[in-house]
């Protein structure tokens, strides 16, 4: 099997069984993370040790240039972090401007140059109602951008696009997955928040399967 998929590994819990499940299937080239001042930066901690541990090639690109302008995302701007479920309208203040737009922008044309034959991102079907940029639509007309962009022919993949939180989960449990390795809270602290959308998700996911999220929490 050849390795011509680089991911972006945000280092989330749907980046990070994206990544290993890419590796299972021996195709991972690369990883590539970014930094666009997101509150959250630690996230990108967890995507580093895990690439180290593998000897997966992993590189941050630094986008915090971009921060300043990245306005109204609770994310990047000085806007309060919305707490409840990714279901209640509130959430729409945690999208960040075209920010998979950019990345997969970037990602693609990294792909081209290494000649490689896909990018893959983590967008699932839990967040379609507050992310644009992971819906199904989203993803065929970047692939189609993608393909009229460059000589080069580079797919835009993402596998989880029909799955919610609770099917990629499951998905990570048949890996035998260790989610203490994945970085989910979008508040950054020294330990996940439990209150905010991200973490509400990740942990009635783990409620669903019976299962004790590893993350350690701070209520």
């Amino acid at each position: 099997m050849k390795k011509d998929v680089v991911c972006i590994y945000s280092g989330g819990m749907d980046s990070f069984t994206l990544v290993n499940e890419a590796q299972h299937e021996g195709v991972l080239h690369s990883c590539l993370s970014f930094d666009y001042g997101q509150r959250h930066v630690k996230e990108l901690q967890y995507a580093a040790r895990w690439c180290e541990s593998y000897g997966v090639p992993h590189h941050v690109i630094d986008l915090r240039s971009l921060t300043p302008h990245l306005l109204g995302s609770s994310l990047t701007d000085n806007v309060p972090m919305p707490e409840g479920h990714y279901a209640e309208d509130n959430m729409k203040l945690t999208v960040v401007p075209s920010r998979n737009t950019i990345m997969l922008a970037v990602a693609s044309a990294y792909a081209v140059s290494h000649k490689l034959a896909a990018v893959r991102y983590g967008a699932h079907a839990g967040d379609h109602t507050i992310y644009p940029d992971c819906r199904e639509e989203y993803v065929s007309a970047m692939n189609t951008v993608t393909l009229l962009a460059n000589w080069h022919r580079v797919r835009i993949e993402a596998p989880y696009l029909e799955m919610t939180k609770v099917g990629i989960l499951e998905r990570g449990f048949e890996l035998g997955l260790d989610y203490a390795q994945s970085w989910t809270c979008y508040k950054g602290g020294e330990l996940a928040c439990g209150k905010c959308g991200s973490c509400q998700e990740r942990l009635e996911a783990f409620a669903h399967w019976n299962e004790k999220d590893p993350l350690e929490y701070a209520v």
